[in-house]
């Protein structure tokens, strides 16, 4: 009976995985979404645009558009001004209940950074960026 049991489980347990996986690639893909809008926002300016993806918890810090596009320009000026960027790993919360996306981002003077974007879920079911840690890449080995 145990030897039927096991392959049973076995099935189940890869069916679960196999219908929670497009969840997940749709979670990954949003959150990609909503960085790149953002960091477009970013390029061309767009203070409106970029605040909109900001989570509460960023709104409450930073209760209009402008303070909150300075303090980008001030001290997130590779994803101000990206030269070049890529999206890598990426983390999804078991319950759906945040991201963190990596960002290989090239800051405008040529500098490599990675920049950790963590988004949390909203009441209404979206995602909203409620932080970004920026690692700077060690310089090459010469």
């Amino acid at each position: 009976m145990k030897t039927l049991f096991r392959p049973a489980s076995i099935c189940a347990a890869v069916l679960v995985a196999l219908m929670l996986s497009p969840a997940r690639a749709d979670e990954a893909a949003t959150a990609r979404a909503i960085i790149e809008s953002q960091i477009n926002a970013f390029l061309t300016d767009d203070q409106a645009a970029a605040y909109s993806h900001a989570a509460p918890s960023i709104k409450r810090i930073y209760p209009d558009e402008g303070r909150f596009f300075d303090m980008v320009k001030r001290g997130y000026q590779p994803v101000y001004r990206p030269g070049n960027y890529a999206f890598g790993r990426v983390k999804i919360a078991p319950d759906g209940s945040g991201v963190v996306q990596e960002v290989l981002i090239q800051g405008p003077d040529g500098q490599d950074w990675t920049a950790l974007y963590s988004l949390e879920r909203q009441p209404d079911g979206s995602f909203k960026i409620n932080g970004v840690q920026m690692i700077k890449a060690a310089a090459p080995i010469t």
